[in-house]
């Protein structure tokens, strides 16, 4: 008796459908992550008349993206690969793109959660409203910066195949991420060029500056451009490193 194969569409809407339903289950994770961008977003209320209101909303947006890419992205890849889920999808007919892809399109749907959430947030508690243009290219320009983040947390967990240690480096690179990013631009703009040209050409400046000029379109500049272009530089390094290094089994 012959045995078909289901079609790679049928079985990626199987995987989506899935994954889904396990970041309902971990749906409390998922509130965290969309509720620390806004305690961010309110509690620098203070800094909107100072700084801009796209300044202040797309700190709160990028800080979504690291939690999502770092502290989700990885560490259910490398708790999944340990309890041997992908090695027993390895072992259907199942192309390896869509397994991969399922978690991807998940996060990205959490990426365009975050923005939302901050835009409403903005809007409700700050009164920064932005116009239409500006709202659909800060969702363009938030899913770039999310894939940065994405392509760290799978170079991260190829890298590393424990679990404890894959969490544990994702704190760590997160702690960096945000403490550099978020007070490092305010508190050491006059400690030196280079010092600071490194925080606004890390991963975090550079994300953070293509989202604030996604929401003001008529300001994007060549230093936006090049924000982008290193942002996409990042993602594709990260990326093949990750893909490279990653192993379907943690053994």
């Amino acid at each position: 008796m012959e045995t078909s194969i289901p079609k790679t569409s049928t079985i990626l809407k199987t995987l989506l459908r899935a994954d889904l339903t396990t970041q309902w289950r971990n749906r409390r994770a998922v509130i965290l992550t969309l509720i620390v961008p806004v305690i961010i977003l309110v509690s620098w209320k203070g800094l909107i008349p100072k700084l801009g209101g796209p300044f202040v909303l797309s700190n709160s947006i990028t800080i979504g993206l690291i939690a999502t890419g770092l502290m989700g992205y990885s560490n259910s890849i490398a708790r999944d690969r340990d309890k041997g889920i992908f090695q027993r999808l390895r072992v259907g007919p199942l192309p390896a793109w869509t397994i991969m892809g399922s978690r991807i399109a998940v996060q990205l749907g959490m990426i365009f959660l975050i923005a939302t959430f901050v835009f409403i947030a903005g809007y409700e508690f700050d009164g920064v409203k932005l116009t239409a243009g500006g709202y659909a290219l800060s969702y363009l320009t938030s899913l770039a910066g999310g894939l940065v983040y994405l392509s760290v947390g799978q170079a991260i967990v190829g890298g590393i195949r424990s679990p404890e240690t894959v969490n544990a480096t994702s704190r760590l690179i997160y702690f960096v991420f945000i403490m550099s990013g978020m007070f490092g631009e305010l508190l050491l703009a006059d400690a030196g060029k280079i010092l600071h040209d490194i925080i606004v050409w890390s991963p975090y400046g550079t994300v953070k500056t293509i989202v604030a000029a996604g929401m003001e379109p008529a300001k994007w500049n060549n230093e936006a451009s090049m924000a982008l272009l290193v942002t996409l530089g990042y993602t594709i390094v990260f990326a093949f490193m990750g893909i490279k290094w990653f192993k379907w089994t943690s053994k």
